[in-house]
């Protein structure tokens, strides 16, 4: 599938404190979910991991991933919002301290010292380019 631009509203949910859940597939085929913190590099979402970890390696695998979202938005209906992004991810070493301290700001708060530990190791950047969009908001216009 072809990138697509995020449109503002997704964006926005994006840089917010919203934590993401994080969908891969392990070697069944079964589903792996993660809560991270996400961010925004250009048109790519980001995550960092310090450790190697499973969804790490079922991405190397099979760079097919889901991101949910919440919202704190209600609609007109009374349902409340979030966005799922459809994607293809790349896993890149090395980073991953920088990239949670710039998270944890949105995260935890201006004063946040994340990671928490002297001379932290490289870790990872996982960097997700959007393929389509779902969920419930402005980001996904019913169709006619």
């Amino acid at each position: 599938m072809a990138a697509i631009r995020l449109p503002e509203p997704a964006r926005a949910l994006l840089q917010s404190d919203a934590v993401a859940h994080v969908v891969t597939l392990n070697e069944d085929g079964g589903p792996q979910v993660t809560a991270a913190w996400v961010g925004l590099d250009g048109d790519e979402i980001v995550l960092a991991t310090l450790p190697d970890q499973r969804k790490l390696r079922n991405l190397r695998r099979d760079p097919r991933v889901a991101i949910s979202v919440p919202s704190t938005t209600t609609n007109a209906w009374g349902l409340l919002e979030y966005l799922v992004v459809y994607g293809t991810a790349r896993v890149t070493e090395g980073g991953a301290a920088e990239m949670l301290q710039r998270l944890a700001y949105t995260y935890i708060g201006p004063d946040a010292v994340f990671p928490g530990m002297p001379d932290p190791p490289p870790g990872y950047i996982t960097r997700i380019t959007p393929e389509r969009l779902g969920g419930v908001g402005p980001w996904n216009a019913p169709r006619a």
